[in-house]
C-alpha cells in the first residue's frame, strides 16, 4: 500500500470518527445498556420484546457497523439505530442540544423540528404501547428504544456549548495527541475529540479485559442497592436528559484544570465556525489523563447502569399497557 493510499484511509477513518454526534456509547456502551436492562425485564416484557423482535428481524443485508456476531437480541437491536440514522435522515433523535449553562425547564425550545433524543423516546414508546400498530414499526420502537435510552445518558447527547457536543473539542486522551482531518482541514476536526472520547474510549479502557456481558454484571452488582430507588423514581424522561445535562457541565467540561468557558447558543455546520472553535480548543491543549479517567469512569458506570434500568421500566410498562 502506499504512503498515500496510507493517508487517505487513515484520514477517511478519521472523517468517520468525527461525524457530529457519533452513536453515544459506541458499540459495547450501548450492548451494555442493553443487557442489564435484560436482568429487569418482567416475564410479560420479555416475552413481548423477544416476539417482536424475533418475528421481525433486523435485514440479513443491512451493514452492521458493530458486527452481528451475537444471538441476543436485545444485544443485536442495541446498535441498529446508528446503522440505519444516515439512510432515515434521524441523526437528531439520537440527542438534545440543551445549551451550557441551563437549568431545569421546558424542553421543547431545544428540541427542534427534525426532533431530538427525549421527544423521540416518547414517540417511540407510544408506538411500542399501541396493540394495533404495525408489529414492525412496534419492533423498530424497541429497538429505538434500546439505543436512545442509552444515547440520552451519554452526558455530552444532552449538552451542547456551539461545539457539536464535544465533536469540536480537541483533546489528548492519555498518550494520543488530536490530529486533525488532513482531507478537510478547513473544518478544524481533529481526534481524539472530547466526544468520540467520551462515547467509547472511556468505557472501553474501564471495562479493560471485559466484555459487554461480564462488564453488565459487575455493574449490575456495584449498583444493586440504587436501583431499587432508580425504580422508585419512575419514569420520566425529561429529567433524566436535564441530570446528563448537569453531568456533562460537572464530569465532562469542569473536569478539566483548564476552564471552558460558556459559548453563545448555536449551531455550527462546521468546527470552522463560531470565531474557529475548533482551533480554539486544540489552543487550550486539554489533555485527558488518569485522574480524568477514573472519575469519568465512576460517571460512565452509572450513566450505563441507569439507562439500562430506565430502559427496563420503559419495556415494563409498555407490556403492561400491551396486555
Amino acid at each position: 500500500m502506499s504512503h498515500k493510499t496510507v493517508l487517505c484511509v487513515a484520514a477517511l477513518a478519521l472523517l468517520a470518527m468525527t461525524s457530529p454526534r457519533a452513536g453515544g456509547w459506541g458499540c459495547k456502551g450501548h450492548q451494555t445498556v442493553a443487557l442489564i436492562a435484560e436482568k429487569h425485564l418482567t416475564p410479560e416484557a420479555r416475552q413481548l420484546v423477544q416476539k417482536l423482535l424475533g418475528d421481525n428481524p433486523i435485514d440479513p443485508k443491512l451493514k452492521r457497523w458493530c458486527g452481528n456476531a451475537t444471538t441476543d437480541l436485545m444485544v443485536d437491536a442495541s446498535t441498529w439505530p446508528d446503522d440505519v440514522r444516515n439512510e432515515r435522515k434521524n441523526g437528531p433523535w439520537h440527542y438534545i442540544d440543551i445549551p451550557r449553562g441551563k437549568h431545569k425547564g421546558d424542553l421543547a425550545e431545544y428540541c427542534g423540528s427534525e426532533g431530538c433524543v427525549t421527544r423521540a423516546i416518547e414517540e417511540q414508546r407510544a408506538i411500542l404501547k399501541d396493540k394495533s400498530a404495525d408489529p414492525l414499526k412496534r419492533a423498530e420502537a424497541i429497538r429505538y428504544l434500546i439505543h436512545f435510552v442509552g444515547d440520552m445518558h451519554q452526558p455530552l447527547h444532552a449538552i451542547t456549548n456551539a461545539d457539536n457536543g464535544g465533536n469540536c473539542v480537541p483533546v489528548k486522551y492519555l498518550r494520543h495527541e488530536p490530529l486533525a482531518n488532513s482531507l478537510h482541514p478547513e473544518r478544524e476536526e481533529y481526534s481524539p475529540n472530547l466526544h468520540q472520547v467520551w462515547d467509547t474510549e472511556i468505557v472501553e479502557r474501564d471495562m479493560e479485559i471485559s466484555n459487554p456481558f461480564r462488564y453488565a454484571d459487575e455493574l449490575d452488582e456495584k449498583f444493586h442497592t440504587e436501583i431499587a430507588f432508580w425504580e422508585a423514581a419512575g419514569i420520566h424522561v425529561d429529567n433524566w436528559a436535564w441530570e446528563s445535562h448537569k453531568l456533562a457541565e460537572t464530569a465532562v467540561y469542569d473536569a478539566f484544570p483548564e476552564k471552558i468557558t460558556v459559548e453563545p447558543d448555536m449551531k455550527l455546520k462546521s468546527c470552522a465556525e463560531d470565531s474557529h472553535m475548533g482551533k480554539r480548543m486544540f489552543d487550550k491543549h486539554l489533555a485527558i489523563g488518569e485522574a480524568y479517567q477514573a472519575s469519568a469512569a465512576k460517571a460512565v458506570q452509572i450513566g450505563l447502569a441507569e439507562a439500562g434500568v430506565r430502559l427496563a421500566m420503559i419495556l415494563n410498562d409498555a407490556a403492561k399497557s400491551a396486555n
